[in-house]
């Protein structure tokens, strides 16, 4: 299992598109794996929109993956994000990392789309069905509860066959859905002994419906801070997370030194967790620049030598 670390963002933390781009730079030039974007629609923080981010980011990067984290597949027609996808992966050479979810139901962006939440979760596998099949070149034609299309073809198509498709979500239905139509999944507040359980039942899911799904694809992510818990700034964040979700901001946030954000890392890829999100919490642009430095100077060699051990294991052990 190879390690891979990435960074997200929630919120849009930056005070300036300026500062967000030299965020970027800063991970494209010093090896970061790939930059995921939340999707939220309507907010009353700043959210960028994901699906321009990904197009953004396949215009202005070269080495970098990007994905979103994740999008909410029942609030959009799937035929147009099929669209989307295929002319994003096209446009950057193959780079882009769809990732989809349902969302909360007590999410604002139902209402404002005027989409009801009964039944969403038949909506997003109709979904997922006509992605994975449009993506593949075929002419479509589907009759659903939700979507009717009739002889429907996209061209051109995604650089990557087949496409990676990252499935989102807490629940067994979620669990299901990955092993039914995922290349991965991405875990959502779990901790590193939940994780385990649920990447289990993820690869069961995949096994009874006859699909291969690498272990490598399953994904955690949570914020970090060089710093100490009693920083206001930490304080106030997992504050706001517990009064949120009711969970102990424990597993969500690491906070410390490099051996502590390796540490929590490590928790979860002994679970089977192998691709991480880690999302900087900064003051201020300057500060979320810095802290995002310190990952890859201090978190990402670490990384790397895990992983060089782990294949050295590996190798002694075949020979």
């Amino acid at each position: 299992m190879s390690i891979g670390v990435g960074v997200g963002l929630a919120q849009n933390p930056f005070g300036s598109a300026d500062a967000y781009w030299r965020w970027v730079q800063l991970c494209e030039e010093n090896g970061v794996d790939s930059i995921w974007q939340t999707d939220r629609l309507i907010s009353s923080e700043p959210f960028l929109e994901c699906m321009s981010t990904m197009a953004a980011l396949a215009g202005a990067t070269k080495k970098l993956k990007f994905g979103m984290n994740v999008a909410s597949l029942a609030l959009r027609d799937p035929l147009l994000m099929a669209k989307q996808c295929a002319t994003i992966d096209y446009l950057s050479n193959g780079r882009l990392l769809p990732a989809f979810g349902l969302g909360s139901n007590r999410s604002r962006d139902w209402v404002a789309t005027n989409t009801d939440t009964a039944r969403r979760g038949k909506r997003m596998d109709e979904g997922l069905q006509i992605l994975t099949r449009l993506w593949a070149g075929e002419k479509l034609t589907f009759k659903g509860e939700f979507y009717d299309y009739d002889e429907v073809k996209i061209a051109p198509l995604p650089v990557q066959q087949p496409l990676p498709l990252w499935i989102g979500g807490s629940s067994q239905a979620a669990f299901e859905r990955s092993g039914k139509y995922g290349t991965g999944w991405q875990a959502s507040f779990e901790t590193p002994a939940e994780a385990g359980v649920a990447v289990r039942e993820i690869l069961a899911a995949a096994a009874r419906h006859g699909r291969p799904m690498d272990p490598d694809h399953m994904g955690m992510g949570f914020q970090f801070r060089f710093g100490s818990w009693d920083e206001p700034i930490i304080a106030d964040a997992t504050e706001a997370y517990r009064k949120r979700l009711g969970r102990d901001p424990e597993s969500a946030f690491a906070v410390g030194d490099a051996a502590a954000i390796v540490a929590r890392i490590k928790d979860y890829a002994d679970n089977g967790i192998a691709k991480f999100i880690l999302r900087p919490v900064g003051a201020d642009d300057d500060d979320l620049l810095a802290q995002t430095r310190l990952m890859v100077n201090e978190v990402m060699p670490e990384i790397a030598a895990m992983n060089a051990a782990r294949k050295a294991a590996k190798t002694a052990a075949a020979e």
